[in-house]
């Protein structure tokens, strides 16, 4: 005769049954959460390898003198007060990376604006205009900046339209007055991906937003003024965005077009970065000079969100 009651013996196996199965749902788990790590390994390592690692490395360098070839000094903060104080070609690539920026990104907003604003009209052949107006964005930085060598070379193509129109073209690439202005124009070939933000931008907005704008006897000004521009400042603003953030990157273009001439007149923060580092081998003062970039962009970019909330317009109310 068993001691236990019947009722208090499956009690117990129950009890027993609900651990087993809690056991064998912990290991499923533990074991779907492995494959997940093993799927995404290969990420992870890269990222560690080649993102992590570098950025810890050059956080380590910058407080470092190392001209490759020599040994590894600690200097403290003596990189940063030389970029600061005394690096007169530092100050001059900040001048003219910031000249850059001022043109570049609204003179880049506003024709991309208005080049997604005609793609928006429904015509014949309209995906090929747009397919012709990407296409450049796509364009390796090499061969765009080889193309826009021989299109502005003095007996170039730009030049001689100029002279149809009885106008003496600029020594565009070799005179200081004119190399940055020639960068910028060159600048807005790539206005593609900023186009395509902004086009998708205008095809979600609502229709009956235009229709009310006829219905009070509004033209075309008045529906780009009061809905299209309003209804796409979230557009604008990340438009703005990217674009200071990739005025503050500009390189390949400069460093194939005029290396930084004629008289340093488009010394670029990078490339001034690019020549410490793989002209004169000071792998320490670049690293430096590449976290005072990072603290700047990152300056730029917070002020943009805190000015934001002024004119930023978001449909379901503000994002914070």
């Amino acid at each position: 005769m068993s001691v236990f009651p019947v009722g208090a013996a499956a009690s117990v196996s129950a009890g027993a049954a609900e651990q087993i199965a809690a056991v064998r749902r912990s290991r499923r788990a533990f074991r779907r959460e492995l494959e997940g790590w093993l799927f995404i390994s290969p990420w992870v390592i890269g990222f560690v390898l080649f993102t992590a690692v570098p950025y810890l490395a050059s956080m380590f360098l910058a407080f470092m003198r190392w001209d490759l070839g020599r040994t590894i000094e600690f200097v403290g903060l003596r990189n940063f007060a030389y970029l600061l104080f005394e690096d007169d070609l530092f100050r001059l690539s900040l001048w003219n990376t910031l000249y850059y920026t001022v043109f570049h990104v609204p003179g880049t907003v506003m024709v991309a604006f208005a080049i997604a604003g005609l793609l928006n009209v429904q015509v014949k052949g309209l995906p090929i205009y747009r397919t012709m107006f990407y296409l450049p964005s796509v364009t390796s930085g090499v061969g765009m900046a080889l193309i826009w060598i021989w299109l502005l070379a003095p007996n170039g193509v730009i030049n001689g339209l100029m002279g149809l129109a009885g106008i003496q073209g600029p020594n565009w690439l070799f005179a200081p007055e004119w190399a940055m202005p020639a960068l910028i124009l060159m600048s807005f070939w790539t206005i593609g991906t900023t186009m395509v933000l902004f086009l998708a931008g205008l095809q979600g907005i609502p229709l009956q937003l235009y229709e009310a704008v006829e219905v009070d006897g509004g033209g075309w000004w008045a529906r780009v003024r009061h809905i299209a521009i309003p209804m796409m400042t979230p557009y604008i603003f990340l438009s703005v965005i990217l674009n200071i953030i990739g005025s503050f990157q500009v390189f390949t273009t400069a460093l194939i077009m005029t290396n930084g001439g004629p008289d340093n007149a488009t010394l670029f923060v990078l490339l001034h970065l690019y020549n410490n580092a793989w002209i004169s081998y000071r792998m320490g003062y670049a690293a430096a000079m590449a976290w005072v970039l990072v603290a700047i962009i990152l300056t730029l970019t917070l002020m943009q969100f805190r000015i934001a909330k002024r004119w930023v317009y978001y449909e379901y109310g503000d994002r914070d």
